[in-house]
């Protein structure tokens, strides 16, 4: 496919006018000066006032949990979780799991999301909707052992191995399997260490919540000897594989020095901090020390949208008001932290940026938008300007999955319907309860 004369955000984030970009197979073949035009079919050839920008990389969600927005308003995490999203989790079925990520991934498509780092369970169906899709994901089924059961005994552990054999690097490497804690306070310590030893034999990425909340850092500390989450965490071994450790709002300095020596991504999700309560993650903090940061949307059920933009800006504005400082991070330290920090913190080494040989995780914007003028900055007018209203396109590995509000990949019709087949079916179970 040839986008001719179109412009391209660089890999320092500024704006390279009347290029030609060239996709073959499923990455940026070409990037050159815009050239006369060559006979080529219709279909093959994009071209118009447009802006072709890295896709975005959500590094927490989970997107099963469509199925729950708006499901549980206005709650405490520990009372939503419990009273709300558990008991409805008690009867989800593999048709219930393959719709809901499926509504997931046909929004992500809509706000520019092109992988997700996505810790759920019933992994298969996940996979199948991701696979069906053209999506990218790091898939991990995230375990949890509150009752302290013999780690080889752990159904949930069996099926992270058997995910891995059967799905790690499925079509073309766009799946990948990841491990997963689901957070200090739903296992003990036997399976957290064990997970990660396991995690290490295998050669796989870790993907946790820590230090969500304050209560869950205090009733931490408790439990384990003065031990925040992360300094757990570290000291079982978790963080001795690539690691996402997903909120990290309530940190202490020794958190953040452990975070930067095991060089583990911090994924941010200040949306679904801002709906639970949860606090405002210090970014600055973060960033002195040297830690990656890359941003997730956490799932709809705590968002509500998976707008990327929005998650995007919001982090930005709550980085100055945190610091009450105007001058923290500029849009392209935030547009870092959702491209080409988000891809790195996959694993994916060869995506993030408009580069020739990279991936083609793509999306353009139109520009012919009012919000898009007048234009300074390019990345000011991405981070604080734009909505999924100027996206025309986004692009998986050179695969269209999404153009002019059309979804070639999704039946979004039955999507739709299965979404609401599902939902009936277990609140009748749990009605009935």
């Amino acid at each position: 496919m040839l986008f001719r004369n179109i412009s391209i955000l660089t890999e320092n984030y500024d704006i390279r006018k009347n290029v030609d970009v060239v996709v073959k197979d499923d990455r940026i073949a070409e990037i050159r000066d815009s050239v006369e035009y060559i006979e080529q079919n219709d279909e093959d050839v994009i071209e118009g006032n447009y802006l072709m920008i890295p896709g975005f990389y959500n590094s927490h969600a989970h997107s099963t949990m469509a199925l729950m927005r708006g499901y549980g308003e206005n709650m405490h995490l520990q009372d939503w979780l419990f009273t709300k999203i558990f008991p409805f989790e008690d009867f989800l079925t593999s048709e219930a799991v393959y719709y809901g990520t499926m509504l997931s991934i046909a929004e992500s498509f809509k706000y520019g999301i092109v992988s997700t780092s996505d810790m759920y369970y019933f992994t298969d169906d996940m996979v199948r909707a991701y696979l069906e899709s053209g999506a990218k994901t790091n898939v991990s089924r995230a375990i949890a052992n509150p009752d302290g059961i013999p780690f080889g005994e752990l159904i949930s552990a069996k099926e992270m191995i058997d995910a891995y054999e059967k799905h790690h690097g499925a079509g073309d490497g766009r799946i990948l399997i990841d491990a997963s804690i689901h957070a200090e306070y739903t296992s003990n310590e036997e399976t957290v260490i064990e997970i990660g030893k396991l995690a290490k034999q295998m050669g796989i990425r870790m993907h946790v919540h820590a230090s969500e909340t304050k209560i869950e850092t205090e009733e931490c500390k408790l439990r384990r000897n003065g031990r925040t989450p992360v300094r757990y965490f570290a000291d079982a071994g978790l963080f001795d594989v690539p690691t996402t450790a997903a909120h990290c709002v309530w940190l202490e300095d020794d958190d953040i020095k452990i975070l930067k020596e095991k060089d583990v991504f911090v994924a941010t999700n200040p949306v679904s901090n801002l709906k639970l309560a949860s606090g405002i993650c210090d970014l600055k903090a973060l960033a002195d020390e040297g830690v990656r940061i890359a941003i997730g949307t956490d799932s709809v059920a705590s968002n509500n949208n998976l707008n990327y933009f929005e998650e995007m800006k919001t982090a930005m504005l709550l980085a100055k008001v945190k610091n009450m400082d105007p001058t923290v991070f500029s849009p392209k330290e935030i547009l870092a932290m959702g491209t080409r920090n988000g891809a790195l913190s996959q694993g994916r080494e060869d995506a993030g940026f408009i580069k020739e040989g990279y991936k083609a995780d793509v999306v353009l914007l139109k520009m012919d938008s009012p919000n898009m003028h007048p234009c300074y900055d390019i990345s000011s007018n991405i981070v604080l300007s734009a909505t999924d209203s100027d996206i025309y396109m986004t692009m998986v590995d050179g695969k269209t999955v999404y153009i002019d509000g059309e979804y070639p990949t999704i039946d979004l019709d039955e999507t739709i319907k299965g979404v609401y087949r599902s939902i009936d079916d277990i609140l009748g179970k749990l009605n009935s309860r």
